[in-house]
């Protein structure tokens, strides 16, 4: 558990610090690369690849080398972003941008769902708290992202925390971590699959005759283990590695993750704590 909140801390501090440096006029390139960079500098790792989605861009857009995205002050930007101390994760989100009712939805949703994060509570009840209080505001969640149990080097682990009420009965266990993260949007509340967003998970590991293949994936293995990695990272360190990517991607070694655009290209926010399950939860990235 020690390592749990120091994880938590660590990505409480290093959301306030994406906030603070997510100003109009940056490229989303250099926004990721200071996150990166500060969450080495705290002592931790980067638990999965900084997601910085616009607009009706839901999850999994993390830049390319070659991004040349600029954040503007019309758009609503969510910052989702996880830190791991030797595999124990944290999993947090906010968003920014002028839709403040959208992103106060979202806000409280996620707020009123913590309070119901305690042993035996059914995990449709927070699904149907995520649902009301979202429509409540007159947008709709979406219903085809959820939160997630997190277990040791497992960001989605067992059990699955909806953003509405799915019937699903199976209770909340004592000293369970979860992320409850609602989406809330203008849209019609679904995403679909986007385009390929350059962060990938290593799946089997097979073996390669390519020297150069085995050096990376062996690097992968070892840096990643079973956790996402991007690209981006992987090119800092090895400039020639996207052609290797291609062949442990159609090798079926790892795996590629579609961006998710809001089906109806509404506009959409999240908010998201990783919380310990007790009868009295304890929200372990809550920042000051």
């Amino acid at each position: 558990m020690e390592e749990w909140i120091k994880a938590g801390k660590i990505g409480a501090e290093i959301l306030t610090f994406a906030k603070s440096q997510a100003k109009p006029g940056i490229l989303l390139l250099d926004l990721a690369e200071k996150i990166d960079k500060k969450i080495l500098e705290l002592g931790a790792k980067p638990a999965f690849p900084i997601n910085l989605s616009i607009n009706h861009m839901a999850a999994h857009y993390t830049p390319v080398k070659e991004d040349k995205f600029i954040l503007n002050e019309t758009d609503i930007l969510k910052i989702d972003m996880g830190a791991h101390i030797d595999g124990y994760i944290s999993d947090t989100a906010l968003t920014i941008g002028p839709n403040k009712e959208l992103i106060k939805a979202s806000e409280e949703a996620l707020k009123e769902a913590i309070k119901f994060a305690r042993p035996g509570v059914q995990i449709r009840k927070i699904g149907a708290v995520v649902q009301d209080v979202i429509t409540s505001y007159n947008f709709s969640p979406i219903k085809n992202l959820s939160g997630h149990q997190i277990k040791r080097y497992d960001l989605h682990a067992g059990v699955t925390i909806p953003n509405y009420d799915n019937g699903n009965t199976a209770e909340l266990e004592e000293g369970m971590v979860i992320a409850i993260e609602p989406f809330a949007t203008d849209g019609k509340g679904k995403v679909g699959e986007g385009k390929p967003s350059s962060i990938y998970r290593l799946i089997k590991k097979k073996p390669l005759r390519d020297p150069t293949s085995k050096k990376i994936l062996n690097y992968i293995e070892k840096e990643y283990s079973t956790l996402p990695f991007c690209k981006r990272w992987l090119q800092n360190k090895f400039p020639q590695s996207a052609f290797t990517l291609k062949i442990l991607e159609n090798q079926g070694i790892i795996k590629q993750y579609c961006q998710l655009p809001e089906a109806s290209k509404g506009l959409v926010s999240q908010a998201e704590h990783t919380v310990l399950v007790k009868d009295k939860p304890v929200i372990l990235t809550k920042r000051k």
